[in-house]
């Protein structure tokens, strides 16, 4: 089960909960023996759990996990949390539907919440499910550094960093070679004959975009092809801002005739500047990150696919390691992204200049 976690909030005009007290008296029995039967604990029979379950069905009655925490022995809440960075992108969704899988069967739940690039609330919503006793965190981090976490580490919350290394703290992580799936994408489209080609990446300040940068960049110096700065633009926060960019590129004197974009909503951005240009077959495109329908559009995108299910995967399999009792050293996981041809990123330079429709 995936819920999301917000900021807290108010309590006002929420109507009362039933108490154990109040489940108790219906059942007629003690507030020890409802203790026991929600627990799961030995030492009511049959009959009288059965009339407790009862009871607590017929006033709605939900067992308060974080306050039965405290009593127990494992001190487990059987909540994970995992804080991502936006989780309605669909590489975000696709590794938080991986981990919960990976991690349902040993009876955990994952808490959610979007961090949105945004240091301050990574911080308070890690506070938040601290104070909720989170068994583990999963982290894709807005900071750039990270010993804020060390005395959550040391006390022994298993850590794991999705996506972006950890800095000034040595935990787990699972991440992708970004520097090498921005260099394969940009070789790919000097293989076909170009040599102006233009990246749109995310924030510099982000680590993964920097080393999709240095993997561009990389496969120009492998080439001796110039870099020209006018064609990397930096901080493309969205879909519309990335659609904007490929226009105004597209209309400057020596315009680049293929695109590497740095994250899919940008590929989104690109695809509907060329297809209103009318040149979505003679402008190549390859975009960073595989996405739903990628395949259906026209021509079908080229993509560098992260393995996504994997990655959620190893996240969910480091982490019940962990919370077996696993204290090895820290594991960084690095996966090699691929690329997938499909047509957009083999479309050859135009011969005789750009045609608009």
């Amino acid at each position: 089960m995936t819920t999301t976690l917000t900021q807290s909030g108010s309590d006002r005009d929420r109507p009362a909960r039933s108490t154990m007290k109040d489940v108790a008296q219906l059942a007629g029995v003690s507030v020890k023996t409802v203790s026991r039967v929600v627990n799961g604990e030995p030492g009511a029979s049959v009959a009288v759990r059965e009339r407790v379950l009862q009871a607590a069905e017929r006033l709605d009655y939900r067992h308060n996990l974080g306050a039965s925490t405290l009593r127990r022995k494992d001190a487990r809440s059987g909540i994970v949390g995992a804080l991502l960075q936006d989780v309605g992108n669909s590489f975000s969704a696709g590794l938080l539907r991986a981990l919960e899988d990976a991690v349902r069967e040993a009876g955990l739940s994952v808490l959610a919440a979007s961090l949105d690039e945004e240091p301050e609330r990574e911080r308070g919503l890690v506070s938040d499910l601290v104070a909720r006793r989170a068994d583990g965190l999963v982290l894709m981090p807005a900071s750039d550094r990270h010993e804020y976490l060390l005395s959550e580490h040391r006390a022994g919350l298993p850590l794991v960093f999705v996506d972006r290394r950890p800095h000034g703290l040595d935990c787990d992580s699972v991440t992708i070679d970004n520097r090498l799936g921005a260099s394969s994408a940009t070789a790919h489209l000097i293989a076909g004959g170009h040599r102006r080609i233009a990246m749109l990446s995310d924030l510099y300040e982000i680590e993964t975009a920097r080393e999709r940068v240095a993997g561009y960049r990389a496969a120009l110096d492998e080439a001796k092809i110039p870099f020209d700065p006018q064609l990397l633009v930096h901080s493309v926060r969205s879909e519309q801002e990335a659609e904007q960019i490929v226009t105004d590129l597209l209309g400057t004197a020596d315009a680049p005739t293929a695109f590497l974009t740095g994250r899919n909503i940008l590929t989104v951005g690109a695809v509907r500047a060329l297809r209103s240009l009318g040149l979505s077959h003679q402008i190549a495109l390859v975009g960073f990150d595989d996405f739903p329908l990628a395949d259906l559009v026209e021509p079908a995108l080229t993509v560098v696919r992260q393995d996504v299910r994997r990655i959620g995967t190893e996240v969910g399999r480091i982490l019940l390691d962990r919370l077996a009792g696993d204290t090895s050293p820290p594991q960084h996981v690095v996966l090699e992204p691929s690329l997938v041809c499909r047509g957009s990123g083999e479309i050859r330079p135009p011969s005789e200049g750009i045609h608009r429709d």
